[in-house]
């Protein structure tokens, strides 16, 4: 990608050190990058990176000084013809959105600080198409200040270099340069010297005369330049002066930060400085402006986090407290300090790493730049449902492998999860204005996968699905009902309804044959391809992990088991107990632990109980935080499943576990229809002696019935691929 940012200047801070190593670390993953600002002393390292900076007045509010900006701006912007602009401040985001809403080009921003919003200077701001926040607490205030909707704003770390800041450094030359004696100890402090920022830096030259007594011989090296240096300087000497000898020494402006940091035996210091800091193996002391936290170690990671350690909302730094840590940092036994420098660097490799910072904002940068084809889907996602979040993910990625000109806005019940766990853009499914401006500038409805069309459920559910359709049929939108399965449709006015808008689709595609006899049944005569499940193409997560998912059940290790789901349903009579008594059988007659899988826990928890209270064999149960790729994987593990969510035998199809299945809706008899499986019968009159006898005999024919399933899940994940081929078929019509 070819990303232009736009920052106040480059000198130094932690906003910009932040920026340059973002910078840094997209040049070296192979994108095109160009910064402008008002330059700095950072200028040198990212042009000796291979990155282009414009020079421009993007740092003052002055009329005169912002038009001229703009118009550098503006011609930047056409030189570089970027992808997406990233603003990193007030001023420069101020003109980028100004600019890039005409120019038509994407524009994100970072919020790295929260800023006056008194008067006219809330309007100062414009945060772009999408915002990436640097902590929590930053996200909150974008929401409470400026009404951003959550699910537009990423959270992102400052993320650093280990191996620029690495406890490998020793400061050698800085020591020599400022003539420090390495025999003695040296606190290292970095920050701007501003009036905002400098108040630790002040409280350290005042109290360097007790610090003196307190530890003799100490050395204070103060890092960074700004509009108070030369005041703290003076304040410095004088202190010096005062010892008769050089105890603070003040650097000035700063790029080598990391052998600052490495010249001293504690720092310091708040945000990115201290986590440098933490990264290059120091003991810190985190204080800052905006609070104090004291010496950092385990019990402070949390609090120091929810502040991105800033110290926002913490009591204020005093000369007292500083004094006290600093003392008691000095005093540490060697095994108590080295233990507290190993853990701040884990927590840097934990949390920190400046890749992880690329990745989120190439993440933003997907959701922003343009691309050829606009999607919208339509399905039952954002309800924690783990069978329709795989057809979401199995979707999403079936179609970014296909092809990297479509972009993807998904309707869901919780978009800000949609957002956060599969990087898709996604509204809020029954806010009408925002469903109906998506499907405005999309260029295709995808309806699916899964049973939208169906009126068992609801009939309201029914015509939530059908009125998205219509409203993108009446837009002149084309519809893809994308793998669909249909009905059971009962209520003579929904299969009408059905009709209609099935007959104006422009594609149709659906998961198993009886589908389409559906569909036939109803009158429809309109051309329609059975494909596959998409879930036929999801990559289950890795054998070690779903071995680790399955240890945390409490499974016995290395013992085979039988995966079961169940899920709550109505007019089911003594259903749970025979179901239970079916679940012992398995157990002591084929030696198969019993493992209850949660699709969706907060409507399988209860019904999954009922069953185990009612066994008399032991159970386990697998209750923890899940993706469907996890749940495919333990089901992977599986030497049978029983299932009566359809998506759990898809599941336990597509890594090819024999299962039998527990009919309680026509869908999953359909698909064990279509997969060769046995049912374990109806649940509304299940015959617990029947279920056994099914079982057995599956079970004595287990081999025949799994060379016949691994055969039939090839196929599918073949037939899988054909959705995504006939999308892309109607996309490029579309632009035709």
């Amino acid at each position: 990608m070819k990303i232009l940012m736009a920052t106040m200047g480059l000198d130094i801070g932690g906003a910009e050190t932040h920026i340059v190593e973002l910078a840094k670390e997209l040049k070296s993953e192979g994108h095109s990058i160009a910064i402008i600002s008002n330059g700095g002393v950072y200028v040198p390292e990212v042009e000796a990176a291979g990155i282009r900076h414009y020079t421009a007045p993007l740092n003052r509010r002055s009329l005169s000084a912002m038009l001229q900006g703009r118009k550098l701006l503006r011609e930047a912007i056409a030189r570089e013809r970027p992808d997406v602009v990233h603003a990193h401040a007030r001023i420069p985001a101020f003109l980028c959105g100004t600019l890039c809403r005409r120019m038509k080009v994407p524009f994100v921003t970072t919020a790295h600080w929260v800023f006056d919003t008194r008067g006219a200077l809330r309007y100062l701001t414009n945060w772009g198409e999408r915002t990436v926040a640097v902590s929590e607490d930053i996200k909150a205030y974008l929401i409470r200040e400026y009404g951003l909707s959550a699910e537009h704003i990423t959270v992102t770390i400052n993320g650093i270099d280990t191996e620029k800041f690495s406890p490998r450094l020793d400061g050698a030359g800085v020591l020599t340069e400022f003539d420090l004696n390495p025999a003695r100890p040296v606190l290292s402090y970095v920050s701007r010297m501003d009036e905002d920022r400098a108040l630790v830096a002040e409280q350290l030259i005042e109290i360097a005369p007790e610090l003196d007594r307190a530890i003799p011989g100490i050395q204070l090296l103060i890092a960074g330049g700004g509009n108070v240096f030369q005041r703290l300087k003076e304040r410095a000497e004088a202190v010096n002066a005062q010892l008769g000898r050089r105890c603070v020494t003040m650097t000035g402006p700063r790029t080598d930060i990391n052998e600052i940091v490495a010249a001293g035996d504690l720092f310091v210091g708040v945000s990115r400085a201290a986590l440098e800091a933490m990264a290059a193996g120091k003991c810190v002391i985190v204080a800052g402006n905006e609070g104090y936290q004291g010496i950092f170690g385990p019990e402070k990671l949390e609090e120091a986090q929810a502040g991105n350690f800033c110290c926002r909302g913490l009591a204020r730094s005093t000369p007292e407290r500083l004094l006290a840590d600093v003392v008691a940092a000095f005093g540490l036994s060697r095994g108590e300090k080295e233990a507290l420098e190993a853990y701040g660097r884990q927590v840097i490799f934990d949390f920190y790493s400046v890749r992880r910072m690329a990745a989120d904002c190439l993440s933003v940068y997907e959701q922003v730049r343009k691309r050829k084809y606009r999607v919208v889907m339509s399905g039952y996602y954002g309800f924690g449902n783990a069978g329709d979040d795989a057809i979401l993910d199995s979707i999403q990625q079936a179609i970014r492998a296909a092809s990297d000109d479509v972009s993807v806005t998904v309707l869901s019940n919780d978009p800000e999860l949609t957002r956060r766990q599969y990087g898709l853009d996604a509204i809020p499914r029954f806010r009408v204005l925002r469903v109906f401006s998506a499907l405005r500038r999309g260029d295709v409805l995808l309806s699916g996968g899964g049973s939208l069309l169906q009126d068992t459920t609801s009939t309201r559910s029914l015509l939530y699905y059908l009125s998205v359709i219509r409203c993108a049929q009446w837009l002149h939108k084309p519809v893809m009902l994308y793998a669909n399965g249909i009905g059971p449709v009962r209520k003579p006015a929904n299969r009408r309804r059905v009709r209609r808008v099935v007959e104006r689709a422009a594609l149709v595609t659906l998961r198993d044959h009886a589908s389409a006899r559906e569909l036939a049944q109803m009158g429809i005569t309109r051309p329609v391809q059975v494909t596959a499940d998409p879930v036929f193409h999801l990559e289950p997560a890795g054998r070690e992990r779903s071995l680790e998912l399955l240890s945390s059940a409490g499974l016995p290790q290395g013992r085979p088991f039988v995966a079961v789901s169940v899920r709550d349903w109505q007019d089911v009579g003594d259903f749970y107990a025979q179901l239970a008594g079916l679940c012992g059988h398995l157990r002591k007659v084929h030696g198969l632990e019993v493992l209850f899988l949660l699709m969706q826990p907060d409507r399988d928890r209860v019904a999954t109980a009922r069953v185990r209270d009612l066994m008399d064999e032991p159970s386990w149960v697998l209750d923890a935080p899940c993706t469907p790729r996890e749940l495919m994987g333990v089901l992977g593990q599986a030497r049978l499943c029983l299932a009566m969510r359809l998506h759990t035998l898809i599941f336990a199809a597509r890594m090819a576990v024999p299962a039998m299945g527990l009919v309680y809706d026509p869908k999953v008899a359909s698909y064990l229809e279509e997969l060769d499986l046995p049912a374990a019968g109806d649940v509304e009159r299940f015959d617990g002696a029947e279920a056994i006898r099914r079982a057995d005999a599956l079970m004595e024919n287990y081999d025949q019935v799994l060379a016949r399933l691994r055969k039939k899940s090839a196929q599918l994940s073949r037939a899988a691929g054909e959705n995504e081929r006939l999308l892309l078929e109607l996309l490029e019509k579309t632009k035709r």
